[in-house]
């Protein structure tokens, strides 16, 4: 998978917290370390079969490392990081970018994906039909605005 995998986009969400790029990425850093470094996430990761179901590089989020259901592709702090995984029924991409506005930094998260054949038709009207995507990702971004 390439640093920037042209997917179908899904979504997007954005927040803007009050703080510096700076605050903003480390408030993000450590919510997307912290979001997968529990045994569920692992267990999820493995049980849908994800190529990277596991923690592993020199650190959680630098290029090359993987955490569970992630590979990431890109860090270019404060302004990018781009997450990217597949597993049996999607191929996905999660890209963050944080435009510093003032004392405020807006944080865009983007979803891109592809649900290939019967099965990832299923997965994606259970995760996305549903509005579970939608729930998660903005539970997510409303994490790391407290945090920052």
């Amino acid at each position: 998978m390439t640093a920037e995998a042209q997917l179908p986009v899904l979504d997007e969400h954005r927040i803007t917290v009050p703080a510096d790029a700076e605050t903003a990425w480390r408030a993000l850093t450590e919510t997307v370390a912290g979001m997968s470094a529990g045994r569920l996430a692992t267990a999820y990761a493995w049980a849908v079969r994800c190529a990277d179901w596991k923690a592993s590089g020199s650190g959680p989020l630098v290029v090359g490392a993987t955490i569970p259901g992630f590979r990431v592709l890109a860090a270019d702090p404060p302004e990018r990081l781009v997450l990217a995984g597949r597993h049996l029924f999607s191929e996905y991409q999660l890209a963050f970018r944080l435009e510093s506005r003032g004392g405020e930094t807006l944080i865009r998260a983007e979803s891109r994906a592809v649900f290939p054949g019967l099965t990832g038709g299923g997965y994606r009207l259970l995760v996305v039909g549903t509005g579970g995507h939608v729930i998660g990702m903005r539970m997510l971004l409303r994490k790391i605005a407290r945090r920052a």
